[in-house]
């Protein structure tokens, strides 16, 4: 579900007071460990990109969209983050895993999608490990070595 809120205040004042401290507790473990080239804004959620001054290349699907690093939303069923890192780098996506497992929580997750019903279910400190890990020059790296086909393992583009 895309918000029309046009910044973080506005979309979380906008969520009910369950969701709104699930989403605030997810969105300060990433805040803390996020690089300091990332930005926070609004594309519907909230998110979080290699902005232009960083990456002027952009996102690839659209050059005047700045390079979408993660995102974090509150859905029709769920509650998400998604995380474009573990679906660009293999290697990255089997840590998380591993990481995840040893905390006895169950995941629930797509491509870069980890869906969760309450905070309760949410290994906040491997999703800030998770963001900690990756700095914006590492990222660019790994997006360009898959939109260039080099990226370890199968080259995988990144998606909206």
């Amino acid at each position: 579900m895309q918000s029309k809120a046009k910044t973080v205040a506005e979309y979380l004042d906008s969520l009910p007071a369950d969701r709104r401290a699930a989403i605030e507790a997810v969105r300060n473990a990433i805040l803390k460990n996020l690089d300091k080239q990332y930005r926070e804004g609004m594309h519907g959620m909230i998110d979080y990109c290699v902005p232009h001054s960083v990456y002027p290349d952009g996102y690839h699907c659209d050059p005047r969209q700045p390079l979408p690093f993660a995102a974090l939303a509150s859905q029709k069923n769920h509650m998400a983050v998604y995380l474009m890192s573990i679906y660009m780098n293999p290697e990255h996506e089997k840590w998380f895993r591993d990481a995840w497992k040893k905390t006895g929580k169950k995941l629930d997750m797509g491509k870069c999608c980890i869906r969760f019903k309450k905070l309760e279910d949410v290994a906040l400190d491997v999703i800030g490990q998770a963001i900690r890990r990756v700095p914006a020059k590492q990222y660019i790296a790994w997006y360009e070595g898959n939109l260039k086909g080099k990226g370890k393992g199968k080259a995988r583009p990144a998606r909206s």
